[in-house]
């Protein structure tokens, strides 16, 4: 439903979108015979504006498609509620310098043969404010719409890979063309879940699909592969695919938890991130003078442990400037090189828990006082519409005004890709601090540690795989499946990693950073050789070649 491809197309929603586009990267870094299906969002998520009390505004913020797309001389028509809706398509090429090229097919009903409703089908990311029956019309374009695009342009595809569950419709397009023989639809498909969170696994009612759908297969047929009561997307696409994987190890179990009855069948492979879109310049000229090929096998960044202290230590410090230079362009806040600067970056959504730094402000100020200095870095939308997502935002700025004067606290506004960067490669100190188990995978953390950045973090999606207490970054609360964890409520979990936050803040954290360079350089070269060379979009496609798209599995 999104892609992450460049800064000017506003494609995306978040780290989904950016993991999508990593992925086409990643492929295209193999010269991989593949090929990306999304609907076009021409006029993307919103651009988020941000007033004095932290209250989010979005606008419309439509991207010059044609600036960065070619359109292509292919139409498809799909009947949706009885109308018969014309799809267009663009084509955008992900180029590597050091492969080839994928490209990525953007799915567009915003066509004069099409009605005001069927036009506006593929412009917002996820139709915000939209009710279930335009929704679940979006979903048919992108699966149905699809897999009939990518037969008029004359692909020959011999694996679908659904990446959520609103690209499952495109198993009922193959059941027709299979007549309904669901083993052969299974060997065409493969599913990847993204999210551990419950109420993002949509369902609908199953007269909704059969108004809008058509003839496409019976009503009944669907129910054979949905039969909880409801057309559950996720479900569908568990039930007529033959490879399923969650994104890191821990989200696998929480996945096959979720879904007992497919559990034998939930593998995990684990995300990357790409590591030539997501090093900053001054880091990667520290690579490129003691890393040979780095950026065509980042498993090579494990040599890391050999590069010295200065030149490591002052291509942070160049990035870490130039990040002070962005948000004083971007806010007026000005930010201090010599003080240890937090990163936080997040969709504004209650699991991720943005204001648990500010549980207890009277103990964060006695951190501060006793440990040094700390300013911290606040990014991230909340989704429009979502007043929860709204009010952490605020929340934030409250906390950032109670704290004026003792700690520098600036939230960014319209987070972004570039932003994103910025970020990654120019905090001291990555903050992630999930409720668990409910992060996937979090590739964020996995990009600051290609810049030296290690990540402080509740144990959970990929960092139970990339934390090594002191030696990667620092850990959050208790470990995973401890006697500790599984008995806490909401309210606990929340006072325990709030306190352990404090107090590894000022007993290891602080310490380190103002008093021991040596070892802080340490870290940040492990986060390098012991994350970076693993945690990345190559081995991460590597994997899915190996296994998801190799029939016999």
């Amino acid at each position: 439903m999104e892609y992450g491809l460049e800064n000017g197309m506003n494609t995306y929603n978040g780290g989904l979108g950016i993991l999508a586009g990593d992925v086409v990267r990643g492929f295209a870094d193999l010269d991989a015979d593949a090929v990306g299906v999304t609907p076009l969002n021409d006029l993307g998520l919103g651009e988020q504006h941000l007033d004095a009390e932290g209250t989010q505004h979005v606008e419309e913020a439509p991207w010059p498609v044609e600036e960065f797309c070619e359109p292509l001389d292919a139409t498809v028509t799909v009947e949706l509620g009885g109308r018969e809706v014309t799809i267009g398509a663009w084509r955008y090429d992900v180029e590597s310098d050091h492969g080839g090229t994928v490209p990525v097919i953007m799915l567009d009903t915003n066509r004069e043969e099409n009605d005001e409703w069927a036009r506006q089908l593929t412009r917002r990311v996820y139709a915000p404010g939209k009710d279930d029956s335009f929704k679940l019309a979006v979903y048919l374009v992108l699966g149905i719409g699809g897999v009939r695009m990518l037969d008029e342009l004359g692909y020959d595809v011999s694996t679908y890979h659904m990446n959520e569950g609103h690209a499952s419709f495109l198993t009922l397009e193959l059941l027709r063309r299979n007549d309904r023989d669901a083993e052969a639809v299974r060997e065409q498909c493969v599913f990847t879940t993204h999210t551990p969170v419950a109420a993002a696994h949509d369902e609908y009612h199953y007269d909704l699909l059969d108004e809008l759908m058509g003839d496409i297969v019976p009503i009944e047929t669907v129910k054979e592969y949905s039969p909880q009561g409801m057309v559950h997307t996720t479900r569908l696409a568990l039930n007529l695919s033959r490879y399923v994987n969650g994104v890191a190890k821990r989200h696998q179990e929480v996945s096959r938890e979720m879904f007992p009855e497919h559990a034998e069948n939930i593998d995990a492979i684990t995300n990357g991130a790409h590591v030539p879109t997501w090093v900053g310049d001054h880091m990667a000229e520290v690579f490129e003078k003691n890393i040979r090929d780095w950026e065509v096998y980042p498993t090579k960044l494990q040599h890391a442990t050999l590069i010295e202290d200065e030149p490591l230590w002052e291509a942070h410090q160049a990035q870490k400037r130039e990040l002070i230079e962005y948000v004083h362009e971007r806010t007026g806040v000005e930010l201090d090189e010599d003080v240890l600067t937090l990163g936080f970056a997040r969709r504004a959504v209650p699991y991720k828990r943005a204001p648990l730094l500010f549980e207890n402000k009277d103990r964060l100020r006695e951190v501060v006082a006793r440990g040094g200095d700390v300013q911290i870095v606040y990014a991230g939308k909340a989704f429009p519409g979502d007043e929860q997502g709204k009010g952490i935002i605020r929340e934030i700025f409250s906390h950032a005004e109670d704290l004026a004067g003792e700690i520098t606290i600036t939230y960014l506004e319209d987070y972004d890709m570039e932003m994103g960067l910025q970020l990654t490669s120019g905090v001291d100190v990555w903050l992630n601090n999930p409720r668990r188990p409910r992060e996937a995978s979090g590739t964020s953390g996995m990009k600051a540690a290609f810049n030296g950045v290690p990540q402080f973090s509740t144990i959970d999606g990929w960092w139970v795989e990339g934390h090594i207490e002191g030696k990667t970054g620092w850990a959050i609360g208790p470990e995973p499946h401890s006697e500790r964890e599984e008995r806490m409520t909401d309210a606990q979990e929340t006072l325990v990693d709030s306190t352990d936050l404090y107090d590894t803040l000022e007993q290891d954290v602080l310490p380190t950073y103002y008093d021991d360079r040596e070892e802080w350089i340490e870290i940040m070269r492990n986060a390098i050789a012991f994350n970076g060379s693993r945690y990345h979009a190559r081995r991460m496609m590597e994997e899915y070649l190996a296994t998801a798209y190799t029939p016999e599995n």
